[in-house]
């Protein structure tokens, strides 16, 4: 199998629910801390990901009108800049990474919103008959160990051979936010491996209960997606498939259908990762992504306080009204 050299990222979303601020600037552009102390747009902070885990080449899915946004940002400081950055190593050392990174970017331009996975089959030429990482461009990844979570999800890949999705044991009242699969557990160091035998978009309670319990979770909790996937090019055919037939669920073209063909045509995995994902492309996610990077940060003894002072002051200001 070859080594995966490749990932796709997904941000031609509307970010409908983070309006008023979407309707000026692409949610993927909304800044974050990221946990070295930089201020960062999130997509850079997934681009990193991405490059962190050898990742050598991107490609950044966006909406007609946001590519521009893109290659503002990762051209890095203009020359006229640079004068105001003088002293400012750091500053100079980001610059130069931002360059690194927009060397290896790649636009598709997704010319119309048909769904998810229309949005992923939009890089098929990028891709080739290569596998590649997947990656949303509205989650942020947190790992727990030394390994990044994409890391995890490569060296998996890499030796099984096999498309893996990243998955996250989820409470059945979250099941209609995630897809979800149903997984046989296999015999693995990790104890976090499984053979996929079922998978279906934000199902209900109910069908899960009957479709989609994994031997050994306990009862109300689910593998769901993580938001992070290797796919072998075969997925392209599925997607294919689901688009010139015109298969939608809830009117969009799914990529869950078509993990699903996958599923049925080739081995698939599925792998819990060691890590959290926050989705920043909500209000509420956008807040907890924050806090959550920087309790990862060397300002986090500074943000704990900072957070049991708020709390603390929040408590008296109830308790006067």
């Amino acid at each position: 199998m070859k080594r995966v050299r490749k990932a796709v990222i997904t941000a031609a979303g509307r970010g409908t629910r983070q309006y008023p601020a979407s309707s000026t600037v692409q949610k993927e552009m909304f800044p974050l801390v990221d946990r070295d102390g930089l201020t960062k747009p999130t997509i850079q902070i997934i681009a990193e990901e991405a490059l962190d885990s050898a990742i050598e080449e991107l490609c950044i899915v966006a909406a007609p009108g946001d590519e521009e946004q893109y290659r503002q940002h990762f051209r890095g400081l203009s020359s006229q800049l640079l004068p105001a950055y003088k002293g400012k190593e750091w500053a100079l050392r980001e610059s130069e990474r931002l360059a690194d990174i927009e060397r290896r970017l790649t636009y598709v331009i997704q010319e119309t919103q048909e769904g998810y996975g229309h949005a992923v089959y939009c890089a098929r030429d990028f891709v080739g008959d290569e596998p590649f990482l997947l990656l949303l461009g509205d989650h942020v990844y947190i790992s727990g160990n030394a390994e990044r979570c994409s890391q995890q999800v490569l060296r998996v890949f890499e030796r099984e051979g096999a498309t893996v999705s990243a998955v996250k044991r989820t409470p059945e009242e979250m099941l209609h936010l995630f897809g979800t699969v149903r997984g046989e557990p296999l015999p693995d160091p990790s104890g976090r491996l499984y053979e996929v035998t079922a998978i279906k978009e934000k199902p209900t309670p109910e069908y899960a209960e009957e479709h989609l319990r994994t031997p050994g979770l306990r009862r109300g909790e689910y593998l769901c997606f993580f938001g992070m996937q290797v796919f072998t090019p075969a997925i392209f055919d599925c997607l294919e498939y689901h688009i010139r037939h015109d298969i939608r669920e809830r009117g969009e073209i799914q990529l869950t259908s078509s993990q699903e063909m996958l599923r049925q045509r080739e081995r698939y995995l599925a792998y819990e990762a060691v890590g959290d994902r926050y989705d920043m492309g909500v209000p509420y996610g956008y807040v907890e992504t924050q806090i959550a990077l920087a309790l990862h940060s060397p300002a986090r003894d500074a943000m704990l306080a900072s957070i049991v002072k708020l709390i603390a002051r929040s408590g008296v200001a109830a308790g006067t009204k």
